[in-house]
């Protein structure tokens, strides 16, 4: 079964921790391996990644003619792929070696038609202290209580993540819309797409544990004002996701379920138990940032056509 293993950059700012990632990529255990890595429309990059890597057999190297974004790039990707299983990882993250070999397992041993793994925190600065584990899904770090191994779910981060390629192509990818591009706020790109499958397919994404990537966290993603930022465009793209898509299942109102009815109860009591600063600034930002995912479905509420506007 060959694999093939997506990874798009944009910037020369982010170029070192993008090697990293690509050398995680070149070290995978597991063959037969091909690696398409993706440009944003940056020239000066792309002439760096060609001097870099332009020389493996198994790269292959593209460059946009403009600045597209994540989702168009990451779809590009995967039309220039071969393999039967396309997988993308983010750059600025980094994969165990047996990363690819642990995705294959889950689709020889099931009928998977994706298959995703866990994302680990891999902090380049230290950890903020209030900065509570059940919102690690801001920055792309899989929360407890975020699925069990073997169970489907709608889709998994996109730092770790991974389809039947035609399946994937067949359903349109990931839509142009949605993603990183310039200052749009459409944050959701990996969850229309798991929508698609189900819908066409009748089958969600594999969760496997035992797939491991580790995603850099810099600085300015642990600041408390990017956080709630952050947050508050999450509950925007909710909305503007259950008017896209209201019959699809709602991942985030669950575990937000969760988070109010087991999370919290379960640190108030071990705040009782052993208080702490930590817990205690922990706590509060758990409301915080609860509070401000609900301004940020709110706020699209009562935006005047902000499906068109998120698509503009």
């Amino acid at each position: 079964m060959e694999v093939s293993v997506v990874i798009c950059t944009y910037s020369m700012d982010r170029y070192e921790v993008f090697c990293d990632a690509v050398d995680s990529v070149l070290a995978q255990e597991y063959e037969p391996l091909d690696i398409v890595l993706v440009v944003d429309g940056n020239e000066t990059v792309y002439e760096r990644v060609r001097e870099e890597y332009g020389d493996i057999e198994s790269v292959r190297i593209h460059n946009n003619d403009e600045n597209r974004g994540i989702s168009y790039s990451r779809t590009k990707g995967a039309e220039l792929a071969s393999g039967e299983i396309v997988a993308f990882i983010d750059d600025d993250a980094t994969a165990e070696p047996d990363w690819v070999e642990n995705l294959v397992e889950v689709y020889e041993e099931t009928d998977a038609i994706a298959v995703g793994g866990d994302v680990k925190p891999d902090w380049q600065t230290e950890k903020p202290d209030f900065f509570p584990e059940e919102f690690y899904w801001l920055v792309g770090v899989v929360e407890p209580g975020f699925a069990e191994d073997g169970e489907e779910v709608r889709n998994t981060y996109g730092s770790n993540i991974s389809y039947r390629r035609e399946k994937f192509l067949e359903v349109g990818g990931y839509d142009p819309n949605t993603g990183r591009k310039g200052d749009k706020h459409l944050q959701a790109h990996e969850a229309p797409v798991g929508i698609r499958l189900l819908e066409e397919y009748g089958q969600g994404m594999v969760f496997t544990e035992d797939a491991v990537v580790h995603h850099k966290l810099f600085d300015y993603r642990g600041e408390f004002d990017w956080l709630v930022s952050r947050s508050f465009w999450q509950g925007y793209s909710k909305r503007v996701m259950d008017l896209l898509y209201p019959d699809a299942p709602d991942d985030k109102s669950a575990y937000l379920k969760q988070l109010l009815a087991r999370f919290i109860p379960k640190r108030l009591k071990g705040l009782v138990r052993s208080p702490s600063v930590a817990e205690v600034k922990q706590l509060l930002s758990i409301f915080v940032f609860t509070g401000a995912v609900g301004l940020g479905y709110l706020y699209a509420i009562l935006t005047p056509n902000v499906v068109e506007k998120a698509n503009a």
